[in-house]
């Protein structure tokens, strides 16, 4: 595995952890762009902040590296994660629902940090399990 995949998997290992926002910060260059489902994130600062509303409302999200292909300065890596959403956000209280996510994130290196960055995963289907009636005897 090399350097960059190295650092992309310190990224999904550490990121979604309570500490995680100095590694945003070694990571992410400054000028660094994050086009994630349902918003774009300009930079550490951006991104912190959308991190930290994700972790309001999935407080103990655990994400998952799958696999993991490194071509150049290019990584893509297939993650899973599981949460329970905890608290509000996504638009709506908190469900206490338990939710399993697939995704792929493709994030584009230079000189050890991350310039780009493209998720992929189904934010709308997230939303429309949170927002679904629970099923009798449910919860």
């Amino acid at each position: 595995m090399g350097t960059n995949a190295t650092l992309a998997r310190r990224w999904f290992q550490e990121v979604w952890l309570a500490d995680g926002e100095k590694t945003v910060e070694e990571l992410l260059h400054p000028d660094g762009t994050a086009w994630l489902e349902g918003r774009v994130a300009k930079g550490p600062a951006d991104f912190k902040d959308a991190r930290g509303q994700l972790l309001a409302a999935f407080p103990d999200l655990v994400a998952t590296i799958d696999g993991i292909v490194e071509q150049d300065e290019n990584v893509v890596v297939r993650w899973s994660a599981t949460a329970t959403h905890l608290g509000p956000g996504l638009g709506m209280p908190a469900t206490k629902r338990p939710v399993s996510i697939r995704g792929m994130t493709w994030m584009e290196f230079r000189n050890g940090q991350i310039v780009r960055g493209w998720d992929s995963w189904n934010l709308g289907g997230l939303i429309a399990s949170l927002a679904a009636p629970e099923a009798p005897g449910v919860g």
